[in-house]
């Protein structure tokens, strides 16, 4: 696979982050202040800081257990920091459920598909678009005209969705009948329908061969453009990290160890250890 680099400008920020240069004068889409949680005394994620422009690529990588999976759960509040602060477009998400943070606008995929694979492709987009229901309940109950045309915007925006993968021909197939891609494939769709602002994405690379990993890719910057958001990967494909993420944070034992630009990350010498480990001395 061919890996791409980058040239996006990054820039410094009051927060002591970078982002990047075209998203300089617009609120971040993210913004994490000494976040953290313990689980029976253990630190899983400490003081974790970080900043995501508005329309930014940006990659979460760190060795196996680094506490990865445990930021996207605190940033969708699976689970409650026991410490710090998360805003999504500057609103504070204390308190908040995974319903009400995804309404403020942040949408994930995870590790393991989760999908209903007994559902058709379409319906579970659908499930996605719940957010943007027009109609009551009473129009739902009686099947009135605003519950039919809602029925038909919601079934030619599950079709627009899907076309982004090139997947509207699979409308009608189960879920569950696709190959392993195009299900990761659609559930990145199913989070696109719920129209975050910031999009997490788990190893969405899992499982791909090369050539899929290449679409993949393409797709993320395209999702990027026509949305104008921002994507938040995790991901141990290191070409797809490099060739595609503006601004890279590393993490490590549950502490962030470095962040920047994927050159400055692939030439830092602590993540390097972090990766590779400590050479001996001779």
């Amino acid at each position: 696979m061919t890996q791409r680099k980058s040239t996006t400008r990054m820039v410094p920020v009051p927060s002591h982050s970078i982002v990047p240069e075209r998203d300089v004068d617009k609120r971040p889409v993210l913004e994490t202040r000494h976040l953290g949680i313990e689980f029976g005394g253990l630190k899983a994620v400490e003081d974790f800081n970080l900043t995501i422009g508005r329309t930014e690529i940006a990659g979460l990588i760190g060795p196996n257990g680094a506490g990865k999976t445990t930021v996207f759960n605190l940033l969708t509040k699976v689970y409650q920091p026991t410490t710090g602060t998360v805003l999504i477009d500057g609103k504070d998400t204390a308190g908040m459920n995974t319903v009400q943070a995804n309404k403020l606008g942040i949408a994930r995929t995870f590790q393991n598909i989760r999908l209903f694979s007994n559902m058709t492709v379409e319906d579970n987009v659908r499930i996605g678009l719940h957010n943007q229901i027009r109609y009551g309940m009473f129009s739902g109950i009686f099947r009135l005209p605003s519950f039919w045309s809602g029925e038909k915007r919601q079934h030619e925006q599950a079709l627009d969705l899907l076309s982004i993968f090139d997947m509207q021909d699979m409308a009608a197939m189960k879920a569950g009948s696709l190959p392993y891609g195009a299900q990761r494939r659609l559930e990145i769709v199913r989070a696109l329908a719920t129209n975050p602002s910031l999009l997490l994405l788990d190893e969405p690379a899992a499982g791909m061969n090369p050539h899929e990993t290449e679409e993949l890719m393409e797709n993320i910057i395209k999702i990027r453009d026509k949305f104008q958001i921002a994507v938040m990967l995790i991901e141990h494909d290191m070409n797809l990290v490099m060739g595609i993420c503006e601004g890279i944070c590393v993490l490590n034992y549950g502490r962030i160890i470095a962040k920047g630009t994927a050159d400055e990350i692939q030439s830092n010498p602590v993540v390097i250890e972090a990766y590779l480990g400590k050479r001996k001395e001779d």
